[in-house]
C-alpha cells in the first residue's frame, strides 16, 4: 500500500470531479475455482484498490460527493473464520488504515442507498464481473440490464482522468513491475532451444511471476506459431528453423503490471530471410520511442510507426508503391492488423473495464473503422504520467493474405507473389512499456531492456548455459 494520505487525496480529487450523488466502489469476492473452499487466487479490483488501497476481499466503499462522507463496508471474521485464517484487522482498522472515518457491516450498505435513492444521482462503474452484478442488482434493486445501461459515465470520466496520469511512486512500482518481467523473459531465452517444450518455459515463467509479485498481469502467450495473435496455447516442441514469440508480463505486488513481447530464433541465429523481417520491426518499435512525447497524439505515433514497417516491407520486395499513400489506405494491417499499443498500469490494459474508448480515446481524437486501425485501443493526445505500450509487429497470416489476394485488395500495393513465399513465416512482435515524461519518453526499467537487437540478442544466446 501507499501512505494513506495516498488514498484520501485521491479520494477527495474523484469526489471533487464527480461533484455530486454517492460513488459505489465495490471491490472484488473471492471465486471457488471447483468447490465452494477451493478458490482462485484472489485479483481485487484495480479502481477499489487505487482508491482505498485494500487487497482484501467482500469490501466496497461509498463516497458522498455532497458531504464528502466517507465510508467502508464489509463483514468482519468470528472464531470459524480466526481458525482457517488467523487473526484478521477488522473493517474500522482497515478504513482507519486508508483514512476513511465510517465503517459498518454489509447490511449497511443498502439503507444508506435508499435514503439517496429518486433524490441524488447514485455513481458506479460498468461491472465487468457476475458478482459485482449480484451486488449492484441487490443494492440497487434494478436488472441486469439497467445496471449496465445505469453505469455513471460522469464516474467513468473521472476515474479515468485519475488514473490515466500515472504518480511518481506509480511509476516506481511500474518499473518494478518491469523487472519482474525482465527476468521472465531473459529466462525464456535462455531455455529457447530445439526440443524445449513451449509448456514447460511458459510454466517457468509464471513461476517467476509469482515468486517475485502477484503472477501473471495476463496470460502468457508463447508459441512458434506468432502469426496467431493471442495464441495462448503453449503445446509445440521448439524445432530449430521456428520463431519463438513470447508475449507475458507480470504484476507486482502492489497491483502494477508489466508487459513486453521478444521474438527469438529457436536455433540461436535469424536465418536470412528472419533477419530481414525482424529489423524492420526492430526499427519500427525504436522509432516510436523517438516521436511519443507530450503534445503528440499516439494516433499519428501509430501512423508513423506504419510507416516505417511498410517502408522496410517495399524495401525486402512485399510492398510496393508510395507508402504515405499505402498507409492511408491500410495496405500494411495484412502484416500488422493491431494497433501499436495500449494504455498499461494496474490493468495490463489499464481500465478496459470502464470502456476503452474513454480511456484511450476523447473529442479530440477518435477511434478509426479502417481494418487495423480500427484495433488501435489507444489514440489520444499524450501527457506526461502515461504509460503505452509500444508494440509494432509484422505477421504472415495464411487466411488473411488468401482472403486479401481473392478480393484484389491494395494490389497497388501488396506483391503477393512475392508474399505467398512467406506464409510459412510466422510472425514477430517486440514489445516495451514506454513511459511519457515531461519532455519525450522513455522506456520502464529505466533503460534497461530484455535483449532485442539482432547482434545482442544472437551473442545473448550464444553465451547461456
Amino acid at each position: 500500500m501507499f501512505s494513506k494520505d495516498t488514498y484520501v487525496q485521491r479520494r477527495a480529487k474523484l469526489m471533487e470531479e464527480v461533484g455530486s450523488g454517492l460513488i459505489l466502489l465495490p471491490g472484488n469476492i473471492d471465486v471457488p475455482y471447483n468447490y465452494p473452499d477451493n478458490i482462485y487466487h484472489f485479483r481485487q479490483d484495480s479502481t477499489f484498490r487505487y482508491y482505498c488501497g485494500l487487497d482484501v476481499p467482500g469490501l466496497i466503499a461509498v463516497l458522498d460527493a455532497d458531504t464528502r462522507e466517507e465510508y467502508l463496508f464489509g463483514n468482519d471474521v468470528d472464531i470459524d473464520d480466526i481458525i482457517w485464517t488467523g487473526p484478521m484487522p477488522t473493517i474500522k482498522e482497515m478504513a482507519a488504515q486508508v483514512g476513511i472515518e465510517k465503517s459498518g457491516a454489509l447490511t449497511e450498505v443498502r439503507p444508506l442507498i435508499i435514503k439517496s435513492s429518486g433524490k441524488r444521482s447514485i455513481h458506479y462503474l460498468p461491472p465487468y464481473r457476475s458478482s459485482i452484478k449480484a451486488k449492484l442488482n441487490d443494492l440497487l434493486g434494478i436488472s441486469y440490464d439497467e445496471i449496465i445501461e445505469g453505469a455513471s459515465m460522469p464516474l467513468r470520466l473521472a476515474v479515468i482522468k485519475q488514473r490515466n496520469k500515472k504518480e511518481v511512486q506509480e511509476i516506481a512500482e511500474i518499473d518494478k513491475a518491469f523487472e519482474i518481467g525482465y527476468k521472465m523473459h531473459t529466462t525464456a531465452i535462455q531455455l529457447c532451444r530445439e526440443g524445449m517444450s513451449e509448456q514447460f518455459i511458459a510454466g517457468q515463467m509464471e513461476g517467476i511471476a509469482l515468486s517475485y509479485g502477484a503472477g501473471l498481469s495476463f496470460p502468457t502467450i508463447l508459441t512458434q506459431h506468432g502469426e496467431v495473435l493471442h495464441n495462448h496455447k503453449p503445446t509445440g516442441i521448439l524445432q530449430n528453423g521456428k520463431l519463438m514469440l513470447v508475449d507475458a508480463g507480470a504484476e507486482n505486488n502492489e497491483g502494477y503490471c508489466s508487459d513486453h513481447t521478444r521474438t527469438t530464433p529457436v536455433s540461436g541465429k535469424f536465418d536470412a530471410r528472419q533477419r530481414d523481417v525482424y529489423q524492420i520491426v526492430v526499427d519500427a518499435h525504436d522509432y516510436a520511442l523517438t516521436v511519443a512525447r507530450p503534445g503528440n497524439t499516439w494516433k499519428q505515433v501509430h501512423i508513423d510507426t506504419c510507416k516505417v514497417l511498410a517502408q522496410g516491407l517495399k524495401n525486402i520486395g512485399l510492398m510496393k508503391g508510395d507508402i504515405d499513400e499505402a498507409v492511408a489506405a491500410g495496405a500494411h494491417a495484412l502484416f500488422m492488423p493491431h494497433g501499436l499499443g495500449h494504455m498499461m498500469g494496474m490493468d495490463v490494459h489499464d481500465m478496459e473495464n470502464i470502456g476503452q474508448q474513454y480511456v484511450g480515446y476523447d473529442d479530440e481524437v477518435r477511434p478509426s473503422t479502417q481494418f487495423g486501425l480500427a484495433s488501435l485501443r489507444m489514440g489520444r493526445k499524450l501527457e506526461e504520467g502515461f504509460v503505452i505500450t509500444d508494440e509494432p509487429g509484422i505477421y504472415f497470416i495464411p487466411d488473411l493474405i488468401d482472403l486479401w489476394r481473392s478480393q484484389n485488395l491494395h494490389t497497388d500495393f501488396l506483391n503477393y507473389d512475392a508474399i505467398e513465399k512467406y506464409k510459412d513465416f510466422g510472425g514477430i512482435r517486440i514489445e516495451d512499456d514506454v513511459i511519457i515524461t515531461a519532455d519525450g519518453s522513455r522506456f520502464s526499467g529505466d533503460g534497461k531492456l530484455v535483449p532485442y537487437q539482432i547482434d545482442e540478442l544472437e551473442e545473448y544466446m550464444a553465451n547461456r548455459n
